[in-house]
């Protein structure tokens, strides 16, 4: 049995951007910082992605420097960058 599911309480980064799919599919990306428990001067900047109703929301509601709570799964995708170098990216999907 396994469990993937992470809540984060965060500040985006920047304003969230709106995309579709080839299929026509909302997505949307943005970035978040979350300030560590024990430590507030360190600051991780994690990535989500929301589909569909969950990305319209996003994109419509919610603007650059504002708090954001989001519940997702962790998810890892691996790539090759334009200058042909393997990278691996690291996300939440977000549920909520």
């Amino acid at each position: 049995m396994s469990f993937n599911k992470c809540i984060l309480v965060g500040n985006l980064t920047a304003d969230p951007e709106l995309k579709r799919s080839t299929s026509g599919v909302s997505v949307c990306s943005f970035n978040i910082a979350v300030n560590r428990k024990f430590n507030k001067d360190e600051v991780d900047f994690i990535t989500i992605v929301a589909w569909r109703q969950q990305a319209e929301f996003v994109w419509r509601y919610f603007k650059k420097g504002q708090a954001i709570l989001v519940c997702g799964q962790i998810q890892t995708r691996s790539y090759t960058d334009k200058q042909g170098n393997k990278r691996t990216a690291v996300e939440v999907v977000a549920d909520e």
